[in-house]
């Protein structure tokens, strides 16, 4: 018999596997909307709580709603059985529902108490309500009853009872006097969850005549009131401090029951002296966080919403100085019926199955009863496709017409569950509900929800294809829910487009399209930043945006997290938040919000708010000494940017009022400072704060603190003395200012003495003055000198010594022994014997060499201007150099010493000469008279000989522009010679000559010059001659046609594009007309022919020193062989002489000669 118990069990829990896994894709939830047009069995919509207990004053209303189709009819019943709701004119059933509505306000309401129960019912089924207990508030009158005067000794713990009546629901208890005036209560005192009033020890004050319980019954607002307790507290013999133990609960245990999902409330109230301290655990575990509370001081734990792991030992301690007594709650739990899983509606299709579960949990466990159509199912009419399985009913191959609502009934000893569910069987073909076209819009990146939502009985099968084309199924990307909802993970740009979702089921197909598009997500690329900014400045945020092209996205600013201030300061712009004249109040977190229709964006960044600091405050004066004072404050508010140091200033109100000085300065972190004081000040302080902006106002003045007189702690400084005149000593010092002088009656004692000079001291006091005059002393005399101050109050310390001197007068003598050496012709070396001290008469400064040159040597006396020279040696020296001498001259010297009074009598004149050099260049080198071979030359001597001329050296060599043409001669001349003809010259030939000066030294600078002989016609007709000869001709003509020839090939190639030599010269050199070639590289640039830079064997010049150029370089005899003339671009003769040329010369340097046919003829000789 076990076995076969065992075997069914086996296979019903397989048959419901299966037929869960079948028929679970019928539990749809189904629209209202499509609901409307099909048959449905009634559905309670709304129903009155279990308990209901009314207010005998109002009307009772019992709810019960339902819908179905056809629309439900109603029907109620009482205590078990019909309630004939018509045949009572005092109770109203709304119209369209089964809402009673019971008039009390004549009758006896408690006719009206028992258990209601409300039937719905249509074609299709019945469904029952929950079970309604209808009770009335009751709050009854306090028994009659006398209390007597309770008497308690002090320290003994005392339990006043209130014992209310019972209501229903309970009233609420609170202890009050006579005068309606709660008492107070606390550790000591305290009311238990009954209603009692508890004392852990009594105190002498808790005895009155009118302890009062109050019970306030809630739903009929009355207020009960127990005669007064009257209690005197006797001190006759009293107790003394004792351990605590337990007035409730009683003994060591005690047990208490909790139902799951309810509070549990536990209490401990203990007495003891001194009043005992009440504390909690749970044995092997701790009190649940978040659902634990504790009230009543500590005598009441709370657990709310209590779970079965709440189950256990709970200990309350009661502790004081004297012991501690525990008492231990054992606390369980039970639950009544609650819902693990209600059973639900179905739709079912002819033939389909379903399962219909009631999973309900419970302590003890619950009893499951089902019904169908409100009648127990064992009572029901047979049905061989129903199968009952404790808390399963398998319906297997339903068929129209049998619908029905089926109830399951859990209960236990604590309550019950009643829930109903519908079967509706049905034979509808698909509808797609999702409205058609619709448009989803998504972020890329973000899940994508496209909504296939359908009915139809048998449930339709979903397919989804997108473009018409691809069929989708379930993947990594995709995900076909089994509402229809096709779901994208994450979308992307290629995701979007035009999706078909098709509903497919026995009875027909429907499909809808739906369009899917993906967006670029929207980002803050430029987010604000942190800014810090002065106050009455502008800050501003920048928030760019990103997003994409088909949304509009808004922005806006929050400020912590709220609206900005309605302020026209602030400026928003389309991408810029900016505040103007920023003030303290605008400081604090700003916030860009940019939002689209699908997603937003936001960043937020700080502004500080920074300003000078506050002035400190409550500026104090401590530890007051005579030289010194502690000044302490208050700071005042930093503005955000920390105080970097306090600056402290004074005001002397005796000697400078007005006038605030800087005393001393302390970081920023310090908020007093000892100050160091001087005597016969009457100080004021203030005090300034500094931060990163700058400097606060300052504080307002200290009290005044005067300091006592004084004797000056210090002696006037930059003593000195300095005579004025040779017979006076002038001693000075910079005075006292009155913080310094520690007193009144403050004067100068000035001493004095000469140094090395045994005498005593002299001495002078004055006042109000800074110097002091000593005359009728010797000159420039050393001299110690004091300076001291005093007061009325004493002497200032010893002064220092300073040596000062009597005044200078000029020096009594010149230096003697003076001596020359010359080293060459411009350098010469004074020596003499420095004067002695004596005759200084002052501070040494130094000696004065006056020089003059004379005369040269080669010169008379008074042909020349003379010129005097100085120069000055500082220090005392005795040896100095002269530069810049001329050669072969005479010259005298004289030296003075020099103080600083002036100069001193000059030293014996001392006359020297220098030694000769090279000479000057001649003064003139001239060339006259010449002729086809000789030329004359002239000159005239040097204008500084600087030495005695021992005569003249020429050379001279043929040269033409760029190179010399012959031998380089040299002839010498007699000083006297100035003369010289040149023989044997060629003629038409350019020379050049230098001529030089020389001395014993050797020759100066030359003299250059150049000349050409005359021509030599003779020639020039021999020329002519052979000009006329008919081979020259010929020979002539040959060379035009050539180059004729030549010309035209130039042309063909240029009109080719083709480049040929004055093509690439025009193209390297764009204007040739201004710019001479080099002789190095062909380039172009300036040519110099400065006569000190070229080397005698140089290239050839005109004699002015130009270099004349008429017609262009680029003329094709530059290019041809051998041509030295130059010809038109047509092949003509121009018929200008150019000079002999070389391939390596200038192009286009002309010779100074005149042009002439003869000439460019015979080039081509």
């Amino acid at each position: 018999m076990d076995g076969k118990r065992t075997w069914v069990a086996t296979f019903s829990t397989v048959l419901l596997i299966f037929l869960s896994q079948e028929t679970s894709a019928l539990e749809v939830p189904l629209d209202p909307k499509v609901l409307e047009g099909l048959p449905q069995p009634p559905t309670i919509t709304l129903q009155s709580p279990k308990d209901y207990i009314f207010d005998p004053r109002e009307n009772i209303v019992i709810h019960c709603e339902a819908k179905g189709k056809p629309h439900p009819g109603f029907s109620w019943t009482r205590n078990g059985t019909h309630f004939d709701v018509e045949s009572d004119s005092k109770v109203l059933m709304k119209p369209g529902s089964g809402t009673l509505v019971i008039d009390i306000s004549e009758g006896k309401a408690e006719a009206y108490e028992g258990t209601y129960q409300c039937i719905v019912h249509n074609e299709h089924g019945t469904a029952l309500s929950n079970k309604v207990v209808i009770r009335q508030s009751r709050s009854p009158l306090w028994t009659k009853e006398r209390n007597e005067v309770i008497q308690v000794q002090t320290g003994d713990f005392l339990v006043l009872h209130c014992r209310p009546p019972a209501g229903l629901p309970p009233p609420d208890i609170v202890w009050m006097d006579s005068n309606f005036q709660r008492l107070p209560l606390d550790s000591r005192v305290s009311q238990a969850l009954n209603g009692d009033l508890y004392f852990s020890n009594v105190l002498p004050e808790d005895s009155r005549p009118d302890y009062i319980c109050y019970a306030r019954f809630p739903h009929t607002q009355t207020i009960q009131q127990k005669q007064p307790i009257s209690v005197t507290v006797l001190n006759n013999s009293p107790r003394g401090e004792h351990r605590p133990s337990f007035m409730t609960p009683l003994g060591a245990t005690s047990t208490k029951m909790a139902l799951r999902g309810e509070t549990l409330v536990l209490e401990c109230i203990a007495e003891g002296l001194p009043t005992p301290n009440i504390t909690w655990q749970k044995d092997g575990g701790e009190l649940p966080s978040g659902r634990t509370k504790f009230h009543n001081f500590q005598k009441t734990l709370q657990i709310h919403d209590v779970t079965e792991a709440d189950a256990g030992d709970y200990r309350c301690k009661a502790t004081n100085s004297l012991g501690v007594a525990q008492h231990v709650i054992e606390v369980t739990v039970k639950a009544a019926p609650f819902w693990i899983g209600a059973p639900r509606n179905l739709i079912l299709a002819p033939n389909e199955t379903g399962i219909l579960t009631c999973r309900v949990g419970g302590e003890p466990k619950p009893k499951i009863s089902w019904f169908v159509n409100s009648v127990p199912i064992d009572n029901a009419p047979k049905d061989r496709s129903r199968k009952v399985d404790d808390d399963t009913v398998i319906l297997s191959h339903v068929q129209s017409g049998s619908s029905a609502v089926y109830q399951c009934n859990a209960s236990n000893e604590f309550g019950y569950v009643l829930a109903n569910a519908f079967v509706s069987v049905l034979a509808e073909p698909p509808r797609v509900l999702t409205p058609p076209n619709r448009v989803y819009q998504v972020i890329t990146n973000n899940p994508a929800l496209l909504h296939c939502a359908s009915f139809g009985s048998p449930i339709p099968t979903i397919t989804w294809f997108k473009d018409m084309q691809t069929s989708i199924k379930n993947g990594d990307h995709y995900v076909i829910h089994e509402n229809g909802t096709l779901e994208i993970h994450v979308a992307q740009p290629l995701n979007s487009g035009k999706y078909t979702c098709i509903a497919t089921n026995n009875l027909g197909i429907r499909e809808n399209h739906v369009y899917l598009e993906v967006k670029e997500p929207t980002r803050i690329l430029t987010p604000p930043e942190y800014k810090v900014v002065q106050r009455g400045m502008s800050a501003s945020f920048d928030c760019k945006v990103k997003h994409d092209p088909s949304l509009v996205p808004t922005m806006s600013w929050l400020k912590d997290n709220g609206e900005l201030p309605d302020d026209e300061r602030f400026v928003v712009g389309e991408d810029r938040l900016t505040i103007r004249d920023v003030t303290d109040g605008d400081q604090g977190t700003y916030t860009c919000i940019t939002n689209t229709t699908l997603d937003q964006d936001s960043a937020s960044a700080m502004l500080t708010v920074v300003a000078k600091p506050d002035p400190p405050i409550g500026l104090e004066l401590a530890d007051q000494m005579e030289r010194s004072v502690q000044l302490s404050w208050t700071p005042g508010d930093e503005h955000n940017s920390p105080t970097q140091k306090f600056l402290i200033q004074y005001e002397d109100l005796l000697h400078q009022p007005g006038v605030w000085l800087n005393l001393t300065e302390v970081e920023g972190s310090i908020t007093k400072a000892q100050l160091n004081l001087s005597p016969y000040i009457y100080y004021s302080f203030r005090v300034f704060a500094v931060n990163q902006v700058g400097y606060s106002e300052p504080s307002q003045p200290s009290s005044q603190y005067r300091t006592n007189p004084a004797a000056p702690d210090e002696n006037p400084r930059n003593v000195e003395g300095v005579g004025k005149t040779a017979d006076n000593l002038v001693i000075s010092w910079t005075p006292l200012t009155g913080f310094q002088s520690n007193g009144p009656g403050l004067v100068y004692k000035v001493q004095w003495r000469q140094k090395d000079v045994d005498e005593d001291w002299s001495s002078e006091s004055i006042a109000n003055v800074s110097h002091f005059v000593v005359s009728g002393i010797p000159t420039y005399v050393p001299y110690e000198i004091k300076v001291q101050a005093l007061n009325d109050y004493g002497n200032g310390p010893e002064p220092e010594v300073v040596i000062g001197y009597s005044g200078e007068d000029l020096p009594l003598s010149g230096p003697d022994n003076v001596q020359v050496m010359v080293h060459n012709s411009t350098l010469a070396e004074v020596h003499w014997e420095p004067v002695s001290p004596s005759s200084v008469r002052g501070k040494l400064l130094g000696y004065k060499v006056y020089y003059q040159r004379e005369r040269g040597l080669h010169e008379a006396e008074g042909e020349v201007t003379k010129e005097e020279h100085t120069l000055t040696f500082s220090g005392n020296r005795s040896d100095g150099r002269l530069p810049g001498l001329r050669p072969y001259s005479l010259y005298s010297l004289s030296i003075r010493a020099l103080n600083s009074k002036g100069e001193g009598p000059t030293s014996q004149t001392k006359t020297f000469e220098t030694l000769e050099g090279v000479p000057g260049p001649p003064s003139f080198l001239n060339v006259i008279n010449p002729t086809l071979d000789s030329l004359t030359l002239k000159w005239g001597p040097p204008k500084e000989n600087n030495g005695r001329l021992i005569g003249y050296t020429l050379t001279y060599q043929p040269v033409n522009s760029t190179s010399v043409l012959g031998p380089l001669q040299t002839k010498n001349f007699l000083a006297n010679e100035t003369t010289i003809i040149l023989e044997n010259l060629n003629s038409s030939m350019l020379y050049k000559f230098h001529l030089t000066a020389q001395t014993i030294k050797g020759s100066g600078p030359a003299r250059v010059e150049e000349a050409i002989t005359v021509m030599d016609t003779t020639v020039l007709s021999r020329q002519v001659d052979i000009a006329t000869q008919g081979w020259f001709i010929g020979l002539m003509c040959v060379i035009a046609l050539l180059i004729l020839v030549l010309l035209i090939v130039c042309f063909i190639k240029r009109n080719k594009g083709g480049k040929y030599p004055v093509k690439e010269k025009e193209d390297a050199h764009q204007d040739p007309e201004i710019q001479p070639m080099k002789e190095d590289d062909g380039t172009f640039g300036e040519y110099s022919d400065t006569e000190d830079h070229k080397p005698l064997k140089g290239s050839r010049t005109p004699s002015n020193g130009t270099v004349r150029r008429d017609e262009s370089d680029d003329s094709l005899v530059d290019y041809g062989e051998g041509g030295d003339g130059q010809f038109n671009e047509d092949g003509s003769f121009i018929g200008q002489y150019s000079g002999k040329k070389e391939k390596d010369t200038h192009e286009g340097n002309e010779s100074s000669e005149a042009p002439s046919p003869v000439n460019a003829m015979n080039s081509f000789v």
